[in-house]
C-alpha cells in the first residue's frame, strides 16, 4: 500500500478510535458493561468496513481508473446498507446493548468520512501524471511561429 494510502488510512482510523473510545465511556457510564461493549464492537464494525473499502478502492484506481468514481459511489452506499444490516441484525441481541451499538455505529461512520474527506483535501496527490523529462526534451517551449 502506498504511503499517500497508509497516511488517508491512519488519518481515518485515529479519529473513528478515539470517538469509539468516548463512546465506550459514555455509553458504559449509562447503559453498563454492556453497553460499553457494543460502542466498543459497533466502532470496531465501522473500521474494520471502512478500511477494507479503502483498500478496495485504492486497488480499483490502480487497475481502473475510469471507474473509480463510479466505484466509490458504490461502495459507500454497499457500505452503509452493510451497516445497517448489522444494525438490524443485532437489535434484539443480548451479547450487548443494540442502542449503542447502532449509535456507536452512526458516530463511527460520520467522524469515518469526515476525518477521510479532510485527509484527501489535505493530500498533495497529482491527479495528472506527468510526462517524464526526457520525451519533453525535443519539444518546442512556447507558440510556435
Amino acid at each position: 500500500m502506498p504511503s499517500n494510502d497508509v497516511r488517508t488510512l491512519l488519518q481515518t482510523v485515529v479519529p473513528t478510535a478515539a470517538v469509539g473510545v468516548i463512546a465506550a465511556i459514555v455509553s458504559g457510564v449509562v447503559a453498563g458493561g454492556k453497553g460499553a461493549l457494543g460502542a466498543v464492537v459497533g466502532t470496531l464494525v465501522v473500521i474494520l468496513f471502512m478500511g477494507i473499502g479503502i483498500v478496495v478502492l485504492q486497488r480499483t484506481a490502480k487497475s481502473f481508473p475510469q471507474l473509480f468514481q463510479a466505484m466509490g459511489l458504490m461502495l459507500y452506499t454497499t457500505q452503509l446498507l452493510v451497516l445497517f444490516l448489522f444494525v438490524a441484525a443485532f437489535k434484539d441481541t443480548t451479547l450487548f446493548n443494540p442502542r449503542t451499538f447502532a449509535a456507536s455505529i452512526v458516530a463511527s461512520t460520520l467522524v469515518w468520512v469526515a476525518a477521510q474527506a479532510r485527509a484527501h483535501m489535505k493530500a498533495k496527490i497529482l491527479y495528472v501524471e506527468p510526462e517524464p523529462s526526457e520525451a519533453r526534451r525535443g519539444e518546442k517551449t512556447g507558440p510556435s511561429a
